[in-house]
Order: structure tokens, then C-alpha cells, then sequence
């Protein structure tokens, strides 16, 4: 009974807002009860019975980030609450949505931090900033060479590097003198910058570049599969796709062939099915290297939540994994 009074106020929601939103020229899906909607050239936010909670006064607006929605008004970006009250003034050039408190924000070409009062936690002094910190840490860039900040706005890891990614598990990749290698959260180098390219660690190993030929190590630097592939992909599901000689195949991490390398192409297995390509057509394999959707795509997309993306003869539409064409 309360499964179908929850599906009937849904739908008699959904007749409301039918009935309140036929004349807005956009409208995008609730968040935390709003739905962004744009009319003559102005944005604003209604709910669910219509009504305008915000009103279309806004040049732009963007969803949700820690309870703030992005605004612009008259060239300027600032923050607003779900009741359209003004948090943070409207007088920066451009602001990202607040993550674990931050948010990034531009100035005058010149990048820095604030809290959810509108303080400045780090100067606006950078030429780029990250707007997600990741195991505490933000990329930060100024004169071309990249650090780390902490979420005190600290520079806990000088500006001294190449190139960087975001932290993942402890660890980053950064590159210095067109070497990479890796270093954790306080900035010690754990593994040498030594590679050529270096990827993330997923399942125990990251694949690393050195003369043109890739492998794996593991999180002690330890090289654990040789450098012998000319590509590879992550461990995924005990599986990472590598190409030799042209050819794609999966090897597993005590660097087994576990399926040869015949593929033309191919893609890391996802829900237990990996997407390749054989003779210019796209099919789906098993673990084993069995064929369970035959390879007459053109091209496919990968399986989320049992269903994936294929075209056909100029046709686009879903299938399940037995193949079979479904409705979404």
C-alpha cells in the first residue's frame, strides 16, 4: 500500500509540473526537491508542484554542490541557498561547487579557495586550482609548475612538478624532467620518477610506461609484469586488457595469458563482460574469452547495471546481456 501511494504522489507530482512547466524553454531534473528551469533568456527554480521558489532573475544557474546552487548575474558567479537567498556575493569571474567545504573561485585570471562564508582560504593567487580535494590534498598550479594544498588552503606539497593527477588511495603520479613516478599525501617520493608514464594504481598495480614498452608495478614500485606490451589498460576485475604486435588480449596478474591476443581491439571487462572488436565488428566476451554477444556492432558501449549501448546499421539502441534489443 505505501509502494503505491509513493508511485501515485510521484505521478500526480509529475502532472503538476506538467501542468506549470509548459512554458519554460528549459528544465533540468530535481535536486533536492528543485528543478532548474530557464524562460526568456533567465533562470530560475521551481518544485514539484510548479511553483517558483527562485525566481528567473539569474543570467545562468548550475545544480547543487553542498546546498548551494552556482549563480551568474551580470557577468559575475556568486552562490545562492534552495530559498534563493545570496550566500556568497556575486564578484567572481567564475566559481566551482563546493566540495568538503571549498569551493574554487577566479578573480581577475587568478584562482583560489573559499569556505561556505565566503572567506578566503588560500590568496587568489594561482593560474589553475583543482575544485576536489582527494585524500585531503587539491592540485594547484602557478607558474607552471604544479604543488598540493591542504584543506587549510596549507601548501603541504611545494609547487615544484611538471605535471600531476589527483590523489587516489595515498597516492599520486607527478612528473619532473618528463619523469614520472609516484608520491604520497606529505610528498615523499615512493616510487622514482624514473617512467616515461605511470596510471593509477587499481587492484595492486599501475601500469607504467619505460622505453616505449608498458607493464605494471605494484605499490612498493616492485615491477611485477614486464615491459613488454605496447598498451595496456587497469586491472579490472582481475583482468587487464594489453596489446602485442597489434593485437589485443587479457592477461591476469601473475601475467598469464588468460585470453589470447587475437582482438583488433578491446576494453576492460565491466560487470563480468569485456567489449572488443574482431574483423571491424564489436561483440562482448567472458572471462574464459567465450563469445556471448556476437561481434556484429559497429561499435558498443559498456554494460552499467545489465544494459549497454550498441549501433547498428545507423541504429542506436540497448541490450541486455543475453543480447537481446530492451526498452530504456
Amino acid at each position: 500500500m505505501k509502494k503505491i501511494l509513493f508511485i501515485a504522489m510521484i505521478f500526480v507530482s509529475s502532472l503538476l509540473l506538467a501542468q506549470n512547466t509548459k512554458t519554460y524553454d528549459y528544465i533540468y531534473g530535481y535536486c533536492e526537491g528543485l528543478a532548474i528551469v530557464k524562460l526568456n533568456g533567465k533562470w530560475g527554480c521551481i518544485d514539484s508542484t510548479g511553483k517558483e521558489i527562485i525566481s528567473l532573475n539569474y543570467d545562468f544557474i548550475t545544480g547543487f554542490g553542498e546546498e548551494f546552487l552556482i549563480v551568474k548575474l551580470n557577468n559575475k558567479c556568486g552562490f545562492i541557498d534552495k530559498t534563493g537567498n545570496e550566500v556568497i556575493p556575486f564578484i567572481y569571474d567564475d566559481v566551482g561547487h563546493f566540495n568538503k567545504g571549498l569551493a574554487v573561485v577566479k578573480l581577475n585570471n587568478k584562482y583560489g579557495y573559499i569556505d561556505k562564508t565566503g572567506k578566503e582560504v588560500t590568496p587568489l593567487i594561482y593560474d589553475a586550482a583543482n575544485c576536489h580535494f582527494n585524500n585531503g590534498r587539491a592540485t594547484v598550479m602557478l607558474n607552471n609548475k604544479y604543488g598540493y594544498i591542504d584543506k587549510t588552503g596549507k601548501e603541504v606539497i611545494p609547487l615544484i612538478y611538471d605535471n600531476t593527477w589527483n590523489f587516489r588511495k595515498g597516492l599520486v603520479p607527478v612528473q619532473l624532467n618528463k619523469k614520472w613516478g609516484f608520491i604520497d599525501t606529505t610528498g615523499t617520493e615512493i616510487i622514482s620518477l624514473k617512467y616515461d608514464n605511470v596510471w593509477h594504481f587499481f587492484e595492486g598495480l599501475a601500469p607504467v610506461l619505460l622505453n616505449d614498452k608498458w607493464g605494471f608495478i605494484d605499490t612498493t614500485g616492485t615491477e611485477v609484469i614486464p615491459f613488454i606490451y605496447d598498451e595496456t589498460g587497469y586491472f579490472i576485475e582481475g583482468l587487464a586488457k594489453v596489446k602485442l604486435n597489434g593485437k589485443c588480449g587479457f592477461i591476469d596478474k601473475t601475467k598469464t595469458e588468460v585470453i589470447p591476443f587475437i582482438y583488433d581491439d578491446a576494453c576492460n571487462f565491466i560487470e563480468g563482460l569485456a567489449r572488443v572488436k574482431l574483423n571491424g565488428k564489436w561483440g562482448f566476451i567472458d572471462k574464459t574469452g567465450t563469445e556471448i554477444i556476437p561481434f556484429i556492432y559497429d561499435d558498443v558501449g559498456t554494460f552499467i547495471e545489465g544494459s549497454a549501448t550498441v549501433k547498428l546499421d545507423g541504429r542506436e539502441f540497448y541490450i541486455n546481456k543475453n543480447g537481446n534489443e530492451i526498452k530504456k
